[in-house]
């Protein structure tokens, strides 16, 4: 069962959607989607969600301890109720519910491309759950443009009940923007909806036009907190996110890769 927006989205012109795809085309980055989670399929949609879904682990989120939650077409998961809304908001104080958002933007699986697919597995040798919003298209934009991440929650309770890792995984991004949310971009972050300090994070990025797209400033194929290309660590302990380590930006990841490429070259010339 999945409920569906019955509001009418009318069409806009076309946007320009920045992003080049030349990292993607020159095998610059390994996409660290990983695979599997895709026991169930999500039928192709545009602004649904579907019933309560049980992960098979709790998720002490800011000290509420959640057994099941929503997985919204939309590029993101709610735990109070489930989420229709199309043009992307604020995640820092914009929103009163709990919220985990790999990608909030206009998602339309029944415009081409792959519906969602999600389901239990492992992950690092734990348990976990995931959701894959692979080759989706937005909505109102020409099928040929599609998007690939995926969001992945890890049990944790062998550190402390409750406890969990957030994970964001990227591939190829090359929409932000439905041609219906007045040109608002992506927002990628989480909020347990009190708008307290410290219970909020976005990514840099969010909510600017081309960010996160490839060759983007932000660009999310190459982000990083956790050493791996395109994959973004956030640890839940005790009921509170820890404070995102940095997340280079691109062209920082590029002066340590031509770096470290120098480095071997002086190596292989030493006699």
């Amino acid at each position: 069962m999945f409920s569906m927006s019955c509001r009418r989205k009318d069409p806009l012109p076309s946007l320009i959607l920045a992003g080049a795809l030349a990292l993607a085309a020159n095998g610059a980055w390994a996409s660290p989607i990983a695979p599997g989670f895709n026991s169930t399929t999500f039928p192709a949609n545009d602004d649904g969600s579907t019933g309560l879904i049980t992960p098979g682990f709790n998720l002490d989120f800011f000290g509420n301890t959640y057994s099941q939650f929503y997985i919204n077409n939309n590029g993101n998961i709610t735990f109070d109720s489930s989420m229709t809304t199309y043009t992307p908001f604020g995640l820092t104080t914009d929103t009163a519910t709990p919220i985990i958002a790999p990608f909030f933007a206009d998602v339309d699986t029944s415009n081409g491309g792959s519906p969602v697919t999600y389901g239990s597995g492992s992950y690092g040798g734990r348990s976990a759950f995931g959701v894959n919003w692979v080759n989706v298209s937005g909505f109102g934009l020409t099928s040929s443009l599609r998007d690939n991440f995926q969001l992945i929650l890890v049990d944790r309770s062998d550190i402390g009940a409750g406890d969990f890792d957030i994970r964001f995984n990227y591939g190829s991004m090359q929409w932000d923007t439905g041609s219906a949310s007045g040109g608002k971009s992506a927002h990628v972050g989480y909020s347990n909806g009190s708008g307290d300090p410290g219970t909020f994070y976005e990514l840099p990025g969010s909510g600017i036009s081309g960010a996160f797209l490839d060759g983007g400033p932000d660009q999310l194929i190459s982000a990083t907190n956790d050493n791996t290309p395109g994959q973004i660590l956030f640890e839940v302990r005790g009921g509170a996110v820890t404070p995102p380590r940095t997340v280079p930006e691109p062209a920082t990841l590029a002066l340590i890769g031509l770096g470290l490429a120098g480095l071997g070259w002086a190596r292989r010339r030493r006699p």
